[in-house]
């Protein structure tokens, strides 16, 4: 039988501000990548967030991203690999204290935002991240896209990889997701994301904005958590992948 993870960007709260829909989305998912405290989350948001999804028995990853608050992590910074792979390795730590204060092993790593995008075109970039994650814990498993840098620097380094797919984001031809800024990036209407999705995970191809039909490899979906229809959209595409027959589970069973 098929299995496949559901992610979801979690844990990107801080201080006053309230981000996503964590509580809720928590039963619907197998894995979470949280925010480190760079772009996003704080030391009580932290350990909140993984207490919340020790409790649901959803897996738990770490999500570095640039040191970013003001832009979300979302704006390209100009950083050395040597800095990349700094930030990284301090994210990742700081989220594995919490997850051993409470008896959980980190699962996962997926950089977050810009660092994810950047770190995927530019192989030094990539080396960078999957150095820093081999240093600390080469059990780590690197979640990307399987068409870019990241997977062909993870497999270099041998790292276990899972390969990601995006419920509500738009692809270019080249596999690359749609950027942020352009018309038409985010998928909001939730048919056609639902519609989407079983397309890349039974039959691994999704069409592009150009109309092209493109390769993808599905292990795991991901809702980003922050967004208007995040909810709605992993409850629906959880209820959709289970009646297809296909089992939900963690990284660390399907990789």
């Amino acid at each position: 039988m098929a299995k496949i993870d559901l992610n979801c960007d979690m844990g990107e709260s801080f201080g006053a501000y309230t981000i996503g829909q964590d509580a809720a989305a928590a039963a619907y998912i197998t894995s979470a990548n949280v925010a480190c405290g760079f772009h996003a989350g704080d030391p009580a948001v932290m350990a909140d967030t993984v207490a919340l999804l020790k409790s649901h028995g959803a897996a738990v990853g770490a999500h570095p991203g640039f040191p970013d608050l003001l832009g979300f992590g979302r704006r390209n910074l100009s950083a050395s690999p040597k800095e990349v792979k700094q930030y990284v390795q301090y994210q990742i730590g700081a989220l594995a204290a919490f997850c051993r204060a409470q008896g959980l092993r980190l699962q996962h790593v997926k950089p977050h935002g810009a660092l994810y995008n950047m770190a995927d075109r530019d192989e030094a970039l990539a080396l960078a991240v999957c150095d820093a994650i081999a240093e600390l814990d080469p059990g780590l498993i690197l979640l990307c896209p399987a068409c870019g840098k990241m997977h062909a620097a993870a497999e270099a380094h041998g790292l276990r990889t899972a390969c990601e797919v995006f419920a509500d984001r738009a692809y270019l031809e080249d596999g690359a997701l749609v950027p942020r800024t352009q018309p038409g990036a985010m998928i909001t209407d939730e048919d056609e994301a639902i519609e989407r999705v079983i397309g890349m995970v039974q039959n691994g191809r999704v069409r592009a904005v150009t109309g092209k039909e493109i390769a993808v490899k599905a292990d795991s979906v991901c809702v980003h958590g922050d967004g208007e229809k995040a909810l709605a959209f992993v409850r629906k595409i959880r209820a959709v992948l289970e009646n297809a027959g296909i089992t939900l589970a963690p990284l660390s069973e399907i990789v």
